[in-house]
């Protein structure tokens, strides 16, 4: 007896109309809102009236994936170290113990070492490198050149360093007087057109060279070196300032050789130095 295959009764699902209740996803690869304007104008609700009736709790949800606002962060910025600490407790520079003037030339004088016959028999050289090595010492003589020069000078335009050691003092004293840098220079060592004056020396001459816009007639111009030797080398320098028209205050170098008598060929400019040595 053949039986008919019993037909099995399908489940019917009854499909439930929800009302759209959720917040909108952002789409991918959209940058995700760092701030709550941004947040409110992207992450907009979309609540059916009925549903906002019955469920008002819904629309103060945010959804678990939203950032709150993150401070800026200034790692490896000056600020960092200015402004670190508690309100009130901020880090400052310590400061150092007051010194007399001479305690600060003799810190100074303690980084200046003497090579007998260098680079000649009977020559003394004196050798800054230490100086320079040591920043301490070396801001402690750009502090003593600084109070020198605001001490006896309320006006000055422009330093002008000769090459090469000059360059060394000149900027850093120029930077702290909130004023301009120019390079005087060997023969052949600047661009574009320039002014030059010659000087003898003990084997020869030389010349030494400014660029024709570096320093404007009527200037105060300021002339710093490392040494005073024989004083050629200023001398030079000097009659490339009264060539250009500019007023020359002072030659200020950090070592003078008081037994060459440099100052004697600078008659007419006054001289200052930091260290003497004979």
């Amino acid at each position: 007896m053949n039986h008919a295959p019993r037909e099995t009764a399908k489940p019917v699902f009854k499909k439930q109309c929800l009302r759209p209740t959720l917040l909108k996803v952002r789409p991918a690869g959209r940058q995700r809102p760092h701030g709550p304007t941004l947040a409110a104008r992207e992450l907009s609700v979309s609540v059916a009236p009925s549903a906002a009736e019955r469920h008002p709790a819904s629309l103060a949800r945010l959804p678990h994936w939203f950032p709150p606002p993150r401070a800026p962060h200034f790692r490896n910025h000056p600020t960092q170290y200015r402004n670190s600490g508690a309100a009130g407790t901020s880090k400052e520079k310590p400061t150092m113990s007051a010194e007399s003037e001479e305690q600060k030339l003799e810190r100074v004088r303690q980084q200046v070492r003497s090579f007998p016959d260098f680079p000649s028999p009977g020559i003394n050289f004196r050798d800054i490198t230490p100086l320079l090595k040591d920043p301490s010492a070396f801001c402690t003589a750009m502090d003593l050149m600084e109070a020198h020069v605001r001490k006896c000078f309320p006006r000055v335009d422009v330093i002008a360093g000769l090459d090469s050691r000059g360059f060394l003092f000149g900027p850093v004293l120029a930077q702290r007087l909130g004023i301009g840098f120019v390079l005087i220079r060997k023969k052949g060592k600047l661009p574009g057109p320039t002014e030059s004056v010659s000087y003898s020396l003990e084997y020869g001459k030389a010349e030494l060279e400014i660029q024709t816009d570096a320093v404007d007639a009527g200037q105060k111009v300021l002339i710093i070196d490392d040494l005073l030797a024989t004083g050629g080398t200023l001398w030079a320098a000097c009659q490339l300032m009264k060539k250009k028209g500019a007023e020359i205050l002072e030659c200020l170098v950090l070592i003078e050789l008081t037994s060459l008598r440099g100052t004697e060929k600078l008659k007419s400019v006054p001289i200052y130095s930091l260290l003497q040595y004979d």
